[in-house]
């Protein structure tokens, strides 16, 4: 799995015109899903993520998890994960990207709302968009602060 993390003021997720999903401050997620991706994966990555230490302290050092902000704040921890197959593709050859290492919908669908789920087990709220919709995203990123994330350089054989 890969994830583009950042940190936000706010984001939300229309469809259609439709508010589906928002947070204030906190976490929007971009998440692809790879053909060889397991929950192992999403265990890892919601875990990561949670744990992220990418929130500024009092003295203005990122020191700080989602969480701990939070509570700091008296706003809830929020993630706003967004499904986005295109995190797989692979454009190191010609100029249109390759989508061969994304996973089909079904096991997609399945691994996102399974990380979905691991992030709330984990104590944060997560919203949502909409999966294989065409979606508008709005943010406001602050710092900004922008992570990349993939569990295959965690998750090597050595490390399991």
């Amino acid at each position: 799995m890969r994830a583009v993390v950042q940190r936000v003021s706010s984001a939300s997720v229309t469809v259609a015109g439709e508010l589906r999903g928002r947070v204030g401050r906190g976490l929007l997620v971009y998440l692809g899903v790879a053909l060889d991706d397991r929950e192992a994966d999403a265990d890892w990555l919601a875990g990561k993520i949670a744990g992220l230490r990418i929130f500024d302290d009092g003295a203005g050092k990122m020191n700080l998890s989602i969480a701990e902000a939070a509570s700091l704040s008296g706003h809830p921890p929020a993630v706003l994960a967004v499904s986005q197959f295109t995190l797989m593709g692979d454009a190191r050859k010609g100029r249109r990207p390759s989508w061969a290492g994304a996973a089909p919908p079904e096991k997609a669908r399945e691994l996102y709302g399974y990380f979905m789920g691991r992030v709330r087990d984990l104590g944060l709220i997560c919203e949502s968009g909409e999966f294989q919709a065409r979606i508008e995203v709005s943010s406001v990123n602050e710092g900004p602060v922008t992570i990349l994330l993939d569990s295959r350089e965690a998750l090597e054989p050595a490390a399991l």
